[in-house]
């Protein structure tokens, strides 16, 4: 038997037993996941461009869309561009955009977005966005509008500080339009008004956050819903993730003690 199939029937095996660990309890209700590491890749496996590394990076976004379906998490969010990104040089940025312009048509025109059950909601600074890129998204929101048994949030041109800018924006404006006076603003401004003014206002928190590339910090993401979330960092970049490592995060976090802060 040779090393290669050798390593693959023992990776089976590990995915295996992660699996049938994993099945005996709760999985979590919602996962965030920051994609990390797609240039990164693109470099270490010497391809021609880094926009064939985001296309690889987003052929595993639909496999850890159905591995998540599989293990039935009913919430997910991505982290596909922040705000921070769209500073970058502008061929970069419309690679990113190009990928995922693609993906959203090919998830509701292949049939993945149906057979998930998945609706599928962009949330950040879509006004920042070309009108192609905003035009896919909308499209793929219409389209699932009506799915009910998964949601995807899909984070594109999205930074925590600025969701939480935005939600206070709400909050006030909402005030104003009352007539509230400014008493009765202060009184009224506690975490769970603002909670409803966030761009997941109807999703429970995130109960696990996965980050790849060995990066261990958010760079803002969720920074308020992410309070009580368990966090996960894994080395890998995010077009090499593999399934034994999403599990991984996922046995991870059934293993630990949640207190929510008590």
């Amino acid at each position: 038997m040779g090393r290669r199939v050798l390593k693959r029937l023992l990776y089976r095996l590990y995915e295996r037993q992660l699996l049938t660990e994993i099945l005996h309890e709760p999985p979590p209700r919602h996962i965030g996941l920051i994609q990390d590491g797609h240039r990164r890749y693109s470099r270490e496996a010497r391809l021609a461009t880094l926009s064939d590394g985001y296309r690889i990076g987003a052929e595993k976004t639909e496999e850890v869309l159905i591995w998540c379906a599989d293990l039935d998490i009913p919430t997910v969010t991505l982290w596909a561009l922040s705000t921070d990104n769209l500073t970058r040089p502008a061929n970069d940025v419309a690679d990113i955009l190009e990928v995922i312009e693609a993906k959203m048509a090919e998830w509701i025109q292949g049939g993945l977005a149906q057979r998930l059950g998945m609706r599928i909601r962009p949330i950040g600074l879509l006004e920042l966005l070309p009108p192609s890129a905003l035009a896919a998204l909308r499209t793929a929101e219409a389209a699932t509008r009506h799915h009910e048994k998964r949601l995807l949030n899909i984070a594109v041109g999205y930074g925590g500080r600025q969701e939480i800018v935005d939600a206070m924006k709400g909050h006030l404006r909402d005030c104003w339009s009352r007539g509230d006076r400014p008493d009765e603003i202060l009184e009224s401004l506690t975490p769970g008004t603002l909670d409803k003014y966030l761009y997941t206002y109807d999703c429970p928190d995130p109960d696990l956050i996965i980050r790849t590339s060995g990066e261990v910090r958010l760079s803002g993401f969720m920074l308020w819903q992410s309070a009580y979330s368990e966090f996960y960092f894994c080395d890998v970049q995010w077009p090499a993730f593999r399934k034994i490592d999403f599990l991984r995060a996922i046995r991870s976090y059934q293993r630990r003690r949640r207190r929510f802060g008590q």
